[in-house]
């Protein structure tokens, strides 16, 4: 974590972060996230904004997660031309890391609770979830509607490519390097390197990079409870330009299955696309399996969670024939 775990906020630090944007009354840290840390500031005219922060320490990060704030700033901005995705208003960045030991982004506070929150029932039961559901999916038309000029993420040249197949192999190969530096026990990289071999060519069918967000879990969606509106999409940290079908394993990590609502017009059953799918639920398995051991994770949840991360993976493994 970018700071220890003291729950009293840094007023000297968040006063002067937000004083472009008021006066700072009051502060408090929020729970719920296991990258960045985030502060809830109340400004002395009533108004709250988001302070938000990670580490710098590259020992704490997997490859792709330095300076993920500032794509986070990147993507914020560019909603700010884009109401269609939903994103609370980039109101401040501070990339020196004298005020707070890394990169900062202060936003807009959200109306609405998480979607984990609303007590909602499950969509074909209670109109709220289905509401919520088909708005997610517009808001992925949304973003898949923009493109980039390069693939891969975009504080990462190392992760970048021209074609799909190049990006993601890099990625999946510095996953895989993470993996080996952390001491990650029992990753199956013989079969993840043979399941990228063998569908090179359906990674090939995406020949244009899109605006992929990457964590589109109901933790990082506010709605409003009493409706299932959807009211803003937080935390795109993890965006990068790719393949939109990342995006619905991102929705699902723990394959529960893909609403028809969220799936939107993307192709997901020709053979190309069920195999890129079936890719990306392989790399999101990687990724949440190695993130365990090199963020330290603690507490009894970890086991239970480390089990169905290493599950999703098999499952894809299978899948994919490798």
């Amino acid at each position: 974590m970018p700071h220890d775990d003291a729950r009293t906020p840094p007023l000297d630090a968040l006063r002067a972060l937000v004083a472009p944007v008021g006066t700072l009354a009051g502060a408090e840290r929020l729970d719920g996230g296991t990258f960045a840390t985030t502060y809830r500031v109340t400004l002395d005219d009533g108004r709250r904004v988001v302070v938000k922060t990670a580490a710098a320490d590259p020992g704490a990060l997997l490859s792709h997660e330095r300076d993920l704030i500032r794509t986070e700033a990147e993507v914020y901005a560019l909603a700010g031309d884009h109401p269609g995705l939903r994103m609370p208003a980039l109101l401040r960045t501070d990339f020196t890391r004298t005020l707070l030991p890394g990169d900062v982004v202060v936003a807009a506070h959200l109306d609405g609770v998480p979607w984990t929150e609303a007590g909602f029932g499950p969509p074909e039961e209670d109109p709220r979830a289905a509401r919520a559901q088909a708005e997610l999916g517009a808001v992925m038309a949304a973003l898949h509607a923009l493109t980039g000029a390069r693939f891969g993420y975009p504080q990462s040249p190392a992760l970048q490519a021209p074609t799909w197949r190049g990006a993601f192999t890099a990625m999946v190969a510095a996953l895989l390097a993470d993996a080996e530096r952390a001491g990650v026990p029992d990753v199956p990289a013989g079969r993840v390197r043979a399941a990228l071999a063998v569908h090179a060519a359906a990674l090939d069918e995406v020949t244009e990079p899109r605006l992929v967000h990457t964590d589109l879990w109901p933790g990082n969606l506010f709605v409003d409870p009493a409706t299932g509106a959807l009211l803003g999409v937080i935390d795109p940290e993890r965006a990068l330009w790719g393949d939109p079908l990342l995006d619905l394993a991102g929705a699902d990590p723990m394959w529960d299955g893909i609403p028809a609502a969220i799936a939107g017009g993307l192709d997901v059953t020709s053979p190309g696309a069920a195999a890129r799918l079936l890719l990306a639920r392989m790399w999101l398995g990687l990724v949440m399996t190695v993130e365990i051991p090199v963020r330290g994770y603690t507490g009894d949840w970890v086991s239970g969670h480390e089990a169905a991360c290493r599950r999703t993976l098999a499952r894809a493994l299978d899948a994919l024939g490798a």
